[in-house]
């Protein structure tokens, strides 16, 4: 659908890019032109997936990087514009949750959420603000959300709360950085049939059906139509397009109760 030049010349940074929606996104982003940087605190499984983007001809690179450590997350941006020479999409991905009733989350639990999500987002945007503002094609920040964070998400209050508090962050800096050339865009997936997270919370609990109900489409979208998503916000087809968020979740958030 996108030409194969779409985002040629572009360098990005990918947090949480070893698997599900990161890893589809850098390959879109490595198709379309893209050299793509990812990054993950699991190495095995960052080396990996490195090598796949690789062995399609896509020009990659791995950092191990803890996004809830700043020093971490600057160190391996500052490396990706020593290797590349620039940086102009940031894709703040990587997130944590775990189901929870909040009655039963411990101070630690909700801090480890908050840390990887909220934190880690922040994080990468200060540690790439100075490149973005470089960015000949004009930077990008595209953070990964839920409408769940701004609805409610019983049962995940830690990860609601850094969702929403993302949505916010982002929402702020597009009008702060709107002046320095940067565009600051969020993406809000649905439930996506072909992540490990949907398997585990929904198919293998036997809740799949009842799941795919509450979307307004009837079913679980894929992890290429988060990557399209992505694709879009960082090219020049949304250049007047910053704060907004981008919903893609088969109209769950419209319709949510199951009938």
């Amino acid at each position: 659908m996108f030409a194969p030049h779409t985002l040629k010349d572009r360098v990005a940074f990918i947090t949480g890019g070893a698997g599900d929606i990161g890893f589809d996104i850098a390959q879109a982003y490595g198709r379309m032109g893209a050299k793509v940087v990812i990054a993950s605190r699991n190495e095995e499984r960052l080396k990996k997936a490195e090598a796949e983007l690789q062995a399609q001809g896509i020009e990659a690179t791995a950092f191990v990087t803890d996004v809830r450590n700043f020093d971490q997350v600057k160190r391996s941006i500052d490396d990706t514009v020593a290797k590349y020479g620039a940086l102009d999409i940031l894709v703040n991905n990587a997130a944590g949750n775990f189901h929870c009733p909040t009655a039963g989350l411990t101070p630690n639990g909700w801090k480890t959420v908050i840390d990887i999500d909220l934190n880690g987002t922040f994080y990468g945007c200060l540690a790439a603000y100075e490149h973005l503002k470089q960015s000949t094609h004009g930077g990008n920040i595209i953070s990964i959300i839920t409408m769940l964070g701004v609805m409610g998400w019983p049962g995940a209050a830690h990860a609601a709360a850094a969702k929403a508090g993302i949505l916010s962050l982002s929402r702020t800096l597009a009008v702060e950085w709107g002046g320095d050339n940067i565009r600051v865009n969020t993406i809000s997936p649905g439930p996506i049939g072909d992540t490990e997270g949907v398997k585990r919370m929904y198919l293998d609990t036997g809740r799949g059906e009842l799941e795919q109900k509450k979307t307004a489409l009837g079913r679980f979208g894929a992890k290429a139509d988060i990557a399209n998503a992505a694709v879009y916000l960082a090219s020049d087809l949304a250049a007047y397009t910053t704060g907004d968020n981008l919903v893609v979740d088969g109209g769950r958030w419209l319709k949510y109760v199951a009938n």
